[in-house]
């Protein structure tokens, strides 16, 4: 028992297996990386923590009910996601050399589009709503100390994973380019990712 929460252990590997999942905030993370270096790729992975946090915080507070209760904002919240993701991925696949880079190379707004692209989903909310429940025993509840425990640990480990893949990412950008094709494809390959990852997104219930 840590802080109220029933095996930790299994909740730290629950953790690490959701964030080694492909996703919008893992592409943002590893398309920033390329893009600004290091230094891009950490504002995003700060980007992703921040947008967890607001939605773990959220769930706790009970949003996730209020927008079982109101299927309109739900969807409609869904939709901006989904559009917004859509739009990133059409603005890479139609981006021509020796345009403006979709994303721009200063961390700052890297940490913006992270911090976006993690909070348009709804889903993420209801999500941990159905999650803490699962690791928090009823007799010894602490209350917001195991949340906060919780949220710090999953946004401990969203750092340590973020700078993984951020290190990893600069190392294989470097040698990517020494052939500037090569970029562009995965450039393009990167923009149907998120057109489909935008998708997914509108078509789920």
């Amino acid at each position: 028992m840590f802080f109220g929460i029933s095996d930790y252990g299994a909740f730290v590997v629950a953790i690490v297996v959701f964030l080694a999942i492909p996703g919008p905030g893992n592409l943002a993370l590893i398309t920033s990386t390329s893009k600004g270096g290091v230094a891009g790729g950490l504002m995003a992975t700060l980007g992703v923590i921040a947008g967890d946090q607001v939605l773990m915080w959220l769930a706790v507070a009970g949003v996730a009910a209020v927008l079982a209760t109101h299927p309109a904002a739900f969807v409609a919240i869904q939709w901006m996601g989904a559009i917004y993701l859509a739009w990133l991925g059409w603005k890479m696949l139609s981006a021509k050399p020796g345009d403006a880079p979709v994303l721009n190379i200063r961390p700052r707004q890297y940490f913006q589009q992270a911090l976006a692209i993690t909070l348009l989903n709804p889903k993420a909310i209801v999500f941990y709503m159905a999650f803490f429940p699962l690791f928090v025993d009823p007799q010894t509840h602490l209350g917001l100390i195991s949340f906060g425990t919780m949220a710090a640990t999953i946004a401990g480990l969203t750092f340590l994973y973020g700078l993984g893949m951020t290190l990893l990412t600069h190392h294989l950008a470097k040698r990517m380019r020494a052939n500037p094709r090569v970029g562009r494809v995965l450039e393009k390959l990167a923009g149907v990712f998120l057109i489909g990852f935008g998708i997914k997104l509108a078509v789920s219930k």
